[in-house]
């Protein structure tokens, strides 16, 4: 990854993507309006901040970026599996519908989710110009959310998972990430074979490594081309949002994604 800067925000970008193909961006916190604790461009509506700060940090988000904000189509996230087509941007007046999955084949739509140690996954197969945006905290990870978004691309698209290019973004890495007992039992059902090499066990405590589980969900799906951040939420609070880190106070960090 690479960083951008435009003015006071700090943005990065996967250098797996061709920059002649889409326009991407994963903000980190800096260059925003909101007051601690969601200091400062908290993209994130349920957090307690002041909604008028949000849509702000929107709008200065996607100014960085040279994109209207009315081309956003964004969910309401949920931990599962559900992928919503988007042919249209979503009437900022609307509410949101509910999903983890986002996909689009239409230019003049950005896609849109929001993070703060869960895993943003991007997908762009060039050939028939799709990309995808895919949230996957534990619950989508064990719910195999990125592996049923890339058969969501070969099926509705006629993609070859092996031209899809993905990209595992900033999220809480295995030295951060305990897990309870319950949610290893749940890791090694959803990876029978490659549960050993996802947890680490500390004493009482179990350690979950998402990037590598999220790695092998693409893999096995057929993706060939991955790139992995490699960058951690909870260790550097001076660009990213941590709910596990602040405790669950904090906001939001935007992700985008769009066709040129």
């Amino acid at each position: 990854m690479h960083t951008v800067f435009h003015g006071e925000i700090k943005f990065y970008q996967f250098d797996i993507f061709p920059e002649t193909e889409v326009i991407q961006a994963i903000f980190t916190r800096q260059g925003g309006v909101s007051p601690f604790p969601w200091k400062s461009l908290n993209q994130g509506g349920t957090t307690g901040d002041n909604r008028s700060r949000v849509i702000e940090n929107r709008r200065l988000a996607f100014e960085s970026v040279n994109l209207d904000v009315e081309t956003v189509f964004d969910v309401w996230q949920v931990h599962g599996t559900t992928i919503i087509e988007s042919k249209k941007p979503r009437d900022l007046e609307q509410p949101h519908e509910k999903a983890d999955a986002i996909v689009s084949n239409q230019s003049g739509i950005t896609l849109f989710m929001r993070f703060a140690d869960c895993v943003p996954i991007l997908l762009f197969e060039p050939q028939n110009r799709v990309i995808a945006i895919v949230h996957a905290g534990w619950q989508g990870t064990v719910k195999r959310v990125a592996e049923i978004a890339v058969e969501y691309l070969t099926h509705h698209y006629r993609c070859d998972s092996r031209n899809i290019l993905a990209g595992i973004g900033p999220s809480i890495c295995p030295d951060h990430y305990i897990v309870r007992q319950d949610v290893i039992v749940r890791v090694k059902n959803a990876f029978p074979l490659a549960w050993p090499s996802l947890i680490k066990n500390a004493g009482e405590k179990f350690n979950l490594n998402l990037w590598e589980a999220n790695k092998i969900c693409l893999q096995e799906a057929g993706v060939q081309n991955i790139e992995i951040s490699g960058i951690c939420t909870a260790c550097n609070l001076e660009e990213w949002y941590s709910h596990r880190a602040e405790h669950g106070r904090t906001g939001r960090f935007g992700v985008l994604f769009a066709l040129r």
